[in-house]
Parts: structure tokens; C-alpha cells; sequence
């Protein structure tokens, strides 16, 4: 007896916008951005792209392509699992925030740890050289991934207030 388990097409891939930007992902990107209450104040969970990436060496969500049909949210789950090894129930989402340019858009899709954890236990998969907690305070001291750094505007004012969470596809 056999199994069945869903197949997607790929969708990795260089794809260009509206905008004429070229971005990773035929249809579309998303990705976790983990926040906590830290010591000194909210606190992300980052990772640090392996050199052979796209933007390799910026600090970042963990994200990528979503496939076909996809829903944001999901594919910023799979990705997180695949790169960090945490599974959906470590995780509580909140609100996202969508990056449209016009036939392509980032989701980034905010969560709460549920339960502490430790980048030192996480098992990174080669797509980052290592991951952390870094301070809100401390974003500026480090060099963060272009997508992720323009979207700070955006995406700070849902991680402090909470934001309205958002339970679209």
C-alpha cells in the first residue's frame, strides 16, 4: 500500500517586479520574525546568511520561496523548520506584514516564542552561518539584511503594540 503526500511545483527561482527589483521565489517570499521580552527590552531571533546566499553575511529572518498556492504563513513556518529546525507548535504567530512590489511580495509573519529558545540547540541546515538573539537596540550595530532593514519601519510598530493579528492566507 502506498502513501499520498502533496507535491508542489518549484517555485525557486529569480522572478522580477513591478518595480523591476529581482527577488528569490516565483511566487512570492515569507518569513518568521521571532520576537521576546529580553532582559533589556524586545529581542528578535535572527539568522546569519551563509556567504553563498543572496545577501550572504546580513543578519535576517529565516524565509524563503513560497510554492504555488502556498499560503504566507505556512511557507514561513516550513522555511523556519528547515532552516532552524523549530516546528510550528514552538511558535505562537501574531500579525503580518506584507511587502507588495507588484507580481511579487514578502510576508513576514510575526510570532512569539512558545517556549524559551536557544539558538545554541537549533540545527541550522548551511543556508546561515549561525543564529541569535539580537536586541531591538542593537539592530543598528549589525549588518541586516536589505529586505529586513527596510521593513523595520513597518514591522516595529506591530511588534511593540502587538499588532492585530492577521489570520489571512
Amino acid at each position: 500500500m502506498g502513501f499520498t503526500v502533496r507535491v508542489f511545483a518549484s517555485t525557486d527561482g529569480w522572478t522580477s517586479c513591478a518595480l523591476g527589483h529581482d527577488h528569490w521565489g516565483r511566487a512570492g517570499a515569507a518569513g518568521l520574525f521571532l520576537h521576546r521580552d529580553g532582559a533589556a527590552g524586545p529581542e528578535v531571533l535572527l539568522q546569519h546568511r551563509a556567504l553563498w546566499s543572496h545577501h550572504g553575511g546580513t543578519w535576517g529572518t529565516p524565509g524563503g520561496a513560497l510554492h504555488t498556492g502556498e499560503p504566507p504563513h505556512v511557507g514561513a513556518l516550513r522555511e523556519c523548520r528547515e532552516e532552524l529546525g523549530l516546528v510550528p507548535d514552538d511558535v505562537v504567530l501574531g500579525a503580518r506584514s506584507v511587502d507588495d512590489h507588484g507580481g511579487w511580495a514578502y510576508t513576514t509573519v510575526l510570532a512569539r516564542p512558545a517556549r524559551p529558545i536557544d539558538p545554541a540547540e537549533l540545527r541550522l541546515d548551511g543556508e546561515s552561518d549561525g543564529v541569535a538573539w539580537w536586541p531591538l537596540a542593537g539592530l543598528g550595530a549589525v549588518a541586516l539584511h536589505p529586505g529586513l532593514a527596510a521593513s523595520l519601519d513597518r514591522l516595529l510598530p506591530l511588534l511593540l503594540t502587538g499588532g492585530p493579528a492577521d489570520t489571512r492566507g
